[in-house]
Order: structure tokens, then sequence, then C-alpha cells
């Protein structure tokens, strides 16, 4: 249940965030409606969004696997939802998505895989755990521009991960609309 109302005032950037939200992902996002009630942090949040989706120097299905390793670490239900919804719509195989949560047991990832996630838990520890040999691994795998861009990508995570779990947002039902049935 979520610790702060998810009906903010309806002003006019409120009103826009949701429609535009309604728009893109077929429903009014809860952390739309939660910064509803700051709407200068709610708008400049959403600049900061905008801009993150131009960064493409880290591959798209790593820089998911890290956001949502990242996510399972600080336990963000929300945000494990979400992206597994938004990495199915990309294409992304869902026991990939699926086993993230428990990916050293799994055996669907690479040995790439495997150090970005390592790497995204190790930057979400508190205090951070990253080591010099997992850098040097993945500044030889990706390059220096991807690993800066994952660094900060799983920050960004970390931001979202702690502001949706502080505020006891849970999951919308998103990845249920990437369920297929099981046969009868």
């Amino acid at each position: 249940m979520a610790r702060i109302p998810l009906d903010p005032p309806r002003g006019i950037l409120v009103r826009i965030a949701q429609w535009y939200s309604r728009r893109t992902y077929g429903k009014v996002l809860d952390p739309v409606l939660a910064m509803g009630h700051h709407p200068r942090l709610m708008v400049g949040y959403a600049r900061f969004e905008q801009s993150l989706s131009r960064w493409n120097k880290l591959d798209q299905d790593l820089k998911a696997l890290a956001l949502m390793a990242s996510s399972a670490s600080i336990g963000c239900a929300w945000c494990l939802d979400f992206g597994y919804w938004e990495s199915r719509r990309q294409g992304m195989d869902h026991r990939r998505l699926h086993e993230v949560p428990t990916w050293r047991e799994s055996d669907v990832y690479t040995p790439l895989e495997r150090d970005v996630m390592e790497y995204a838990e190790a930057m979400t520890a508190t205090p951070p755990t990253v080591d010099d040999a997992l850098v040097d691994r993945l500044r030889e795998q990706l390059g220096e521009p991807a690993v800066v861009e994952l660094t900060a990508m799983v920050a960004v995570e970390n931001l979202r991960s702690r502001i949706n779990s502080a505020l006891g947002l849970t999951s919308q039902g998103f990845k249920d609309s990437c369920e297929v049935p099981a046969r009868g």
C-alpha cells in the first residue's frame, strides 16, 4: 500500500503528466501520481528521465538486466514489474527477465551479462562493493563510454527504486499483461 495518497492535486501539470502516462503506458504510473504532490519535482524528474532515453553507449538488454538486478537488490516490486514489461515490449526473452532475482543460479546468462548484474548489485550495496577486477573486465568488454553509462544507469535505478520503495509503491500489474496464459 502506498505511503502517500495517489490522488495528487489536479493542477494542469499533473493532468498533462497523467495524460502522457496513460497515452504512453496504458495507465497512469503510480510514481507519477506520487510525484504529482510536488509538480516542480515531477517536471524536473520527467525532463531527467527524458534525457536518459537518449543515452546509447550501452546495449539495451545489458542496461535492462543491470536495472532489474539493482531493483531486485533494493526490493522494488514496482520497478521489477515495470522493468519486466518494458523489456518484454522491446523483445527481450521473458526467461532472462524472470530469472534476474536469482541470476547467480540461472544458466541463461552469458559471462558478460553476469558481470553487468554483479556490477549492478555491487553498486547498489551500502556501501558499494565494486572491485577493480570487475570494472577492468567490463571496460575490456564494453569500453569506457558504456561502463560510464552503466554506472550512471545503475545509480539512476537506485534513485528510482529507493523513491518507489520508500513511498510504498508496488506492482501495477504490468508484468501480468506480458504473461502468456498457460494452456489448460
